[in-house]
């Protein structure tokens, strides 16, 4: 050892006495960088103990005495080194002295110029004595693992119930270095590792017998608590935060509303005395408010942008939070992951234990930050998750195989969800399940007021962008022969030039004040965009007639930009279906407005008819907090159904089935003296019907009154119903169809549904008479039968 040491001097005075001066500068870094790295390193694994990490075999290996004396040896030889050369830099020698005065001399005049790079070769140096340091530690891991005999138990398993672990092991091994959470869980670069990843953490290889499996002990659910009606916001408006624009917009709603939230939990509450409500905890991630996806909206809340998606979430918010749940609110990926515990890293690792919450409202976005954040946890929780998804979702579009094979697929479908989990604005597609929002609703003094005060001659336009404005000329200025128009375009400076000069444009107005200006109206006409915003129906709940233009032909993805893309193929009549089918005449008038004589008429029309504030139950706030109420008891997504039909049951091969024709109709329902099935709505809601040829479910339970109801269809899939609405069937056959089960009159041939993510309403086909599961509802609430509270 004095030896060495006797040399190692020698070659560094050497190096101070004859190397070019930034040599010895690089050189210098150099042996810091290492010394450093080596030191950091050695402290680290020495450091470890077995109960640091969830891999005992990891625990061990770098835990012995061979990796940190090799680590230790290296840092001490560093140590002297360093030693020698603060030694040497001392020396009394003159010539020394003057060798080392022109160092620093050199030193002082170098220029920047090549630095960068030089560093960097130093970084990759660095970089190549880590990458032989990582590989004289896995030589020591492996040789400790022959003398413990545990590199047999690491061999990949060979078990035909976890065919793909081969293949899995075979990934880790080329790419565990790709993303921080395996290191997080425990993964070193050794094979044990890998099983114990793939085998506890992940579960594509079978657990391993020498693993102590108590490590992770199995975490009861909490107890079951009772949802309690609260109707003191404070702690919701904290929960909501700030920093945004769109989040102080939907702070100002729900404070505005809270006293009729507070009545309509009252109202709610009579209905449901001494029903037990079960609390659940929910997460609300509100993705497209994240600055990972963009927020192009709270930008435009002061600017006129939309302003839609955010007074439902708002309202969901608070109809969540007056209902008594246990509320968690995010509107960043940070929150989001510290409340899922979501491991650090890229999102390829898999939660580990429950999942923290029995529901999650997210939207399309947060949807994608969940997949990308999640890892496979997505797949096994999704059963929790419901999609606020404005437009709706049809399940063509939504299981991904029959999307991509049938040309379905879109950029926002494809989750292979049930479709009920996606929840709408309005009741449009009843695949999916309708959420909604609320309007304001006027107490009696409010609405005699409206009524004494309303201006018979003027209108106020639905469209604050100026661009809303192009190409109106001509109806405009039949309306301004007969009434005021007034306007609410957003502007900075100058007023916007595509709106007319005989319009009074009151700019952007705040909530209130749009809300006054809406109570003196008599007309709130709409251009034909925005599609299906809440403001018309705020404007007939204060006393207005909505006037909206008529499609022909109707807008969808086929013939309409704005649709293209959308996982939906409905087709929009008008501005507002909602309002055209469910709301109608006297309130709404839909024309077509390229008709200028049938314009001026409607007018005239609407200047001598007198109506009353009109607000549909739905979107009250008892509405609202009635059907999200019945949503969060009665869906259920995760728990497996039963299958249909048991092979036990009397009425199989035995006419007419489980099926009853209705007194005086051709409809059939559930007999009440066939088996009684568990179900939500109830099989006592189901009425079976066939549409016709090249008609949708949709089109033939409206036509009858009735809603389409998905949930039910699985009760239908059979031949027997078939049989009781007399389509005699010649051959039957079971396929990946989102039209069936159907019958196509041409073959006599019948189908019925072989996945049940397809079982959709929409849909039709020139040559099928679908066999369509419709139900009744309740006045003024479709989305709820009348049994189904």
């Amino acid at each position: 050892m004095i030896a060495t040491s006797t040399d190692l001097s020698i070659m560094v005075r050497r190096c101070l006495l004859t190397f070019k001066p930034f040599r010895i500068f690089v050189v210098g870094i150099g042996f810091f960088s290492l010394c450093f790295l080596m030191t950091s390193l050695g402290g680290q694994f020495s450091a470890k103990r077995s109960g640091d990490s969830p891999f005992t075999v990891r625990a061990e290996v770098l835990g012995g005495h061979e990796s940190r004396g090799v680590l230790r040896k290296i840092s001490d030889m560093l140590e002297v080194i360093m030693k020698r050369m603060d030694a040497l830099s001392k020396l009394g020698n003159t010539t020394d002295t003057h060798r080392i005065d022109e160092l620093s001399s050199a030193l002082d005049r170098i220029q920047p110029i090549g630095l960068v790079e030089r560093i960097q070769a130093i970084a990759q140096n660095m970089s190549d004595m880590a990458v032989r340091v990582e590989q004289i530690l896995q030589r020591s891991m492996a040789s400790s693992r022959v003398r413990e005999g545990t590199l047999g138990q690491c061999e990949t398993p060979k078990d035909p119930r976890y065919p793909d672990c081969p293949s899995k092991m075979d990934w880790m091994r080329a790419r565990w270095t790709s993303d921080p959470c395996y290191a997080f869980y425990g993964v070193d670069g050794s094979d044990c590792s890998f099983l114990a990843y793939l085998s506890e953490v992940e579960w594509f290889c079978p657990p391993l017998a020498w693993r102590n499996q108590t490590a992770t002990p199995t975490l009861k659910p909490p107890p079951k608590k009772q949802a309690v009606l609260q109707c003191d916001i404070r702690a919701l408006l904290e929960q909501v935060g700030t920093g945004k624009e769109s989040l102080s917009f939907m702070k100002r709603r729900i404070r505005r509303m809270a006293a009729q939230w507070a009545s309509g939990a009252r109202r709610l509450d009579d209905k449901l005395r001494n029903h037990w409500r079960e609390q659940k905890r929910i997460l609300v991630h509100v993705g497209f408010l994240t600055e990972e996806s963009g927020d192009v909206f709270s930008p435009k809340v002061l600017k006129g942008g939309p302003l839609g998606e955010m007074v439902q979430w708002a309202d969901i918010l608070t109809a969540l939070h007056v209902l008594g749940h246990n509320l968690k609110i995010s509107v960043s990926l940070k929150e989001l992951h510290g409340f899922l515990g979501v491991p650090p890293g890229r999102g390829n690792c898999p939660l580990t234990g429950p999942l923290p919450f029995d529901l999650i409202y997210t939207d399309y976005h947060g949807l994608q930050q969940m997949k990308q954040h999640m890892g496979l946890s997505l797949r096994k929780h999704k059963c929790h998750i419901r999609v606020i998804d404005t437009f709706g979702t049809e399940p063509a579009y939504n299981h991904e195989e029959y999307a991509t094979l049938h040309g379905y697929r879109t950029n926002w479908g494809y989750w292979n969800l049930h479709g009920r989990q996606y929840m709408t604005m309005f009741p449009h597609t009843p695949d999916n399940s309708f959420m909604g929002f609320v309007a304001e609703e006027l107490n009696e003094t409010e609405r005699l007021n409206i009524q004494r005060n309303k201006v018979n001659n003027m209108a106020v336009v639905y469209g604050k962008e100026a661009s809303m404005w192009k190409g109106k000329e001509k109806f405009l200025a039949i309306l301004h022969r007969y009434m005021e128009i007034h306007g609410t375009v957003y502007y900075e400076t100058q007023r916007p030039p595509e709106v007319p000069a005989f319009v009074k444009n009151h700019g952007l107005l705040p909530q209130q004040e749009l809300q006054q200006l809406l109570r003196k109206a008599k007309l709130f006409i709409g251009f034909g965009f925005p599609y299906e915003g809440p403001a018309p129906l705020e404007a007939i709940a204060n006393g207005c007639i909505f006037l909206q233009p008529k499609f022909n032909p109707s807008h969808s993805s086929l013939n309409h930009d704005f649709f293209r893309g959308k996982p939906t193929s409905r087709k929009v009549s008008s501005q507002h279906p909602y309002a055209e089918q469910y709301i109608g005449r006297p309130h709404v008038i839909t024309i077509d407005f390229n008709n200028s004589e049938e314009f001026e008429a409607t007018i005239r029309e609407i200047i001598r008819i007198n109506v009353e504030p009109f607000l549909p139950y739905e979107y009250t706030c008892e509405g609202m907090l009635e059907r999200v109420h019945a949503y969060i008891q009665n869906q259920d997504f995760c728990s497996p159904e039963a299958p249909f039909p048991p092979v036990n049951s009397s009425w199989l091969s035995s006419a007419p089935g489980p099926f009853v024709l209705l007194p005086n109709s051709s409809i059939l329902t559930w007999a009440a003296n066939a088996s009684s099935y568990s179900s939500w709505p109830p099989l006592s809601a189901l009425r079976l019907l066939a549409s016709l040829e090249g008609q949708s479910c949709v089109k033939a339970c409206q036509s009858a009154g009735l809603i389409c109801e998905p949930a039910l269809y699985r009760f239908i899939n059979i031949k027997e119903a078939f049989s009781a609405l007399e389509l005699q069937c010649d051959g039957l056959e079971s396929e990946m169809n989102h039209l069936f089960p159907a019958f196509s009159a041409e073959h006599a041939e019948c189908g019925l549904q072989q996945d049940p993510l397809l079982f959709s309403c929409a849909g039709s086909g020139a040559k099928y008479q679908r066999l369509c599961p419709c139900r009744d509802y309740r006045i003024g609430q479709v989305a709820l039968c009348r049994d189904c509270l």
